[in-house]
């Protein structure tokens, strides 16, 4: 390999390439390969890259009481969750799931500021790129930051798991529905929906008639009309049947959102 190249790779497609090569040499296995790309592929991301939108965010509401904060909570089953003022645009802090859980169990009956437990947000740019990002969650021990568009309003958040799954791929724990079923009704005509979903299975449960001649997948079929590996949050429409990527690395989609035609507008019901 070296003899190929030269004493040392002249850029980064020669690395890739002397990765790929020591992979097929059996030096390392398929996963370890791909970590190392991954290791390669953060330096140059940016935190647009992989956010989870503003639209996905779950939040908290500053003037919610405890048992509404609670009942979001044990729902979406994250451990921190930014909470808002007035809109998404006003963040003012983060709180952790423990500081409320805590307070149900040592009150004893009292009342719950909120103000005294939220822990500072994190505001970061857009283009920040990941490697640098990890660093710095590393070093402020901060696992989670809002993501600021050019005009200071809030685009996303960005958790220093996701960052972490661009190296070692999909890290599942059971509040992931795609651990749950194939299918999972959020609504009315809304189902999340594994990107592993065949689409004869799809089609029987929902009696519809997307094609499966040239792919076998829901999630095949989705990069096929993009063109590309979509990334969290992008959308496309087929056979009327919106599907919105929930959750997605550098390698493959996870899961989606099939929002059917009879489906109730978003912000109603």
């Amino acid at each position: 390999m070296m003899r190929k190249f030269g004493a040392h790779p002249r850029d980064r497609a020669d690395l890739i390439q002397l990765l790929r090569e020591a992979r097929r040499d059996q030096i390392f296995d398929d996963e370890e390969e791909s970590m190392l790309e991954g290791v390669l592929d953060v330096a140059e991301m940016q935190v647009r890259d992989i956010m989870i939108p503003r639209s996905q965010m779950v939040v908290l509401e500053r003037d919610d009481e405890p048992g509404q904060l609670l009942e979001t909570i044990i729902e979406s089953g994250h451990s921190r969750f930014p909470v808002i003022g007035e809109d998404r645009d006003e963040v003012v802090g983060i709180l952790l799931a423990k500081d409320l859980l805590r307070f149900f169990v040592e009150s004893g009956g009292g009342r719950f500021n909120i103000r005294e437990v939220l822990r500072p947000a994190v505001f970061i740019p857009e283009s920040k790129r990941l490697n640098v990002l990890l660093r710095d969650f590393r070093v402020s021990r901060n696992h989670m930051a809002i993501v600021v568009d050019e005009y200071g309003g809030v685009s996303g958040l960005l958790t220093i798991e996701d960052v972490l799954e661009q190296i070692v791929g999909d890290i599942g724990d059971e509040h992931d529905p795609d651990e749950i079923s194939y299918f999972q009704r959020e609504s009315d005509g809304v189902y999340t929906v594994r990107a592993l979903t065949r689409i004869e299975d799809f089609n029987e449960e929902f009696h519809t008639a997307l094609s499966d001649e040239e792919y076998d997948t829901i999630g095949g079929l989705v990069i096929s009309e993009l063109g590309r590996l979509p990334r969290r949050g992008e959308s496309v429409e087929l056979d009327g049947i919106r599907f919105t990527v929930l959750k997605a690395d550098r390698r493959r989609v996870y899961t989606m959102r099939a929002r059917f035609p009879d489906a109730p507008p978003v912000g109603t019901g």
